[in-house]
């Protein structure tokens, strides 16, 4: 589309233009001028023909493909909204499902972050694929005490599953959203609990407050495919057992730093508090860990809430190629001929 409308101020001289004049010799109209002649010499040559020709296929083919180009958009804004519909039915779910078992939440980051942290560069495999369901992947040392975290997910995904107009939503689609849902749950609490326990006024308060917007590139990255094989063993530490240096290694290897480790300290582990004593011994991650805990004693918790959800986003996209129309489904044609009117 673009390369063909490039081509567009080449056909713009073609563009026929007649002319008006008069004289009082005969004189032969031609399709983009008025020679004047003596009527017995053929004026209407082959270049203009071909200039006549050449002008109505360019038009021709201009509002064709103007035509084409709406079409296009439209079709892609039923995608989109397709797509929005069924994302917020899938977070209004799992929100559902967090709220009901609140325990579960560390779990679920963990789930997320170690079906993430297969990735590995050098053969650009494993990543974020949903391989982490797989009894051979969930049944490792590394992923021990995550099996309720996912038989949450799989009773959601029957859910999920039942009213999606699209197709069933993938495992690596629905772990990296139940850790977005985990998240916001744990931010909203914080606010209640800054509310003294109102839940009400601990909503408006993350509403005017939180970082909800910073999810949109993490919302737009929807689409990935499941793994049919477990991914490499060895590739994701046991959290709770590792120093901080392999943990810095492990983050180094997949293009993150020490400040990606300090605020991604609820995901390493079961126990946040202890994670950041470990990380805070450490002088490279400590002078973050130290400034995330100081933005989460704010009201808005901004330079934490931001951090975390840029980490969380990169991790989530490592390695994987994005099917932006999936989750669509066609549109059911009015027939008009069977409307009474």
């Amino acid at each position: 589309m673009v390369s063909f409308i490039s081509t567009v101020p080449s056909l713009i001289p073609l563009t026929p233009s007649f002319s008006t004049n008069h004289a009082a010799n005969s004189g032969i109209v031609c399709c983009n001028k008025i020679q004047i002649g003596n009527g017995n010499e053929s004026n209407f040559g082959r270049r203009d023909v071909l200039h006549c020709f050449g002008a109505t296929i360019g038009m021709d083919l201009i509002t064709r493909s103007c035509s084409f180009a709406e079409v296009a958009h439209a079709a892609d804004l039923i995608q989109r909204r397709q797509r929005s519909e069924f994302q917020s039915k899938i977070k209004g779910t799992l929100a559902v499902a967090i709220k009901a078992n609140p325990d579960i939440a560390p779990s679920l980051l963990t789930l997320a972050l170690n079906d993430c942290m297969t990735y590995d560069k050098a053969t650009k495999t494993g990543g974020p694929n949903g391989s982490i369901r797989l009894s051979s992947e969930i049944n490792r040392p590394e992923n021990k005490g995550l099996a309720a975290a996912l038989s949450l997910l799989e009773d959601a995904k029957k859910e999920i599953d039942s009213y999606s107009k699209g197709g069933p939503i993938s495992y690596a689609d629905l772990i990296q959203f139940a850790a977005q849902s985990a998240v916001k749950k744990t931010f909203l609490d914080s606010a209640i609990r800054k509310c003294g326990g109102n839940e009400e006024k601990g909503a408006l308060l993350y509403t005017a407050y939180g970082s909800s917007g910073q999810w949109g590139l993490f919302d737009r990255q929807f689409g990935r495919s499941d793994a049919e094989e477990p991914d490499p063993e060895g590739r994701v530490p046991l959290w709770e057992k590792a120093s901080v240096q392999e943990m810095k290694d492990k983050f180094s290897a997949v293009g993150l730093g020490p400040r990606q480790v300090a605020v991604m300290s609820a995901f390493l582990g079961p126990d946040q508090a202890a994670t950041e004593a470990l990380l805070a011994t450490d002088p490279d991650v400590a002078p973050w860990v130290q400034k995330y805990q100081r933005s989460r004693e704010t009201v808005s918790q901004t330079d934490y809430e931001v951090d975390l959800i840029t980490a969380l986003t990169k991790l989530s996209s490592l390695g994987q190629q994005i099917n932006y129309e999936a989750y669509s489904y066609p549109v059911q044609k009015v027939d008009f001929s069977k409307l009474k009117l």
